[in-house]
């Protein structure tokens, strides 16, 4: 099941937000149920992805085999990531008058799903997600994961 949001080209910075908002849900919900199909779905087929703990990964194939064999392989643990509130900004990237992508950004919490235990708040991290429009579609093609640290006591 592909989760698509059809737009042509937009001119209004307030849509934008709206639909970055909205696609940004579908992706994170994905990521917390560990669907690659969907996840994979939002992201074109060049996409970049830098990780300031794991690297680089180029390549919605090679993305894919990444979320396989390390976000989801493994059936006793998983994570689940909270965006930090306020934290979030959207920022339309234009060429002229059209708009051509979005920028998001902002802070995120990651939890500890052990079976048998009770979750447990794992760290916090940075993220930057480059969004662009292309065949009338939003998807991602540049992934930004950085500044991993533990999670503060309080928020």
């Amino acid at each position: 099941m592909i989760f698509s949001i059809a737009s042509p080209a937009q001119k209004n910075p307030k849509d934008i937000t709206g639909i970055i908002t909205v696609k940004d849900s579908i992706f994170w919900s994905a990521y917390n149920s560990c669907n690659v199909e969907i996840m994979a779905s939002l992201f074109t087929e060049d996409v970049e992805f830098y990780h300031d703990k794991g690297g680089v990964t180029k390549g919605i194939v090679t993305f894919k085999e990444s979320l396989k064999k390390n976000l989801c392989s493994n059936e006793n643990f998983k994570l689940r990531r909270e965006v930090v509130p306020g934290s979030v900004k959207i920022y339309p990237m234009q060429n002229g008058d059209s708009i051509y992508g979005a920028i998001i950004s902002g802070e995120h919490l990651f939890y500890h799903l052990e079976k048998g235990k009770p979750e447990k708040l794992g760290g916090i991290a940075r993220f930057t997600h480059l969004w662009t429009i292309g065949n009338s579609v939003w998807q991602m093609s540049r992934v930004l994961s950085y500044d991993h640290g533990p999670a503060p006591a309080k928020l």
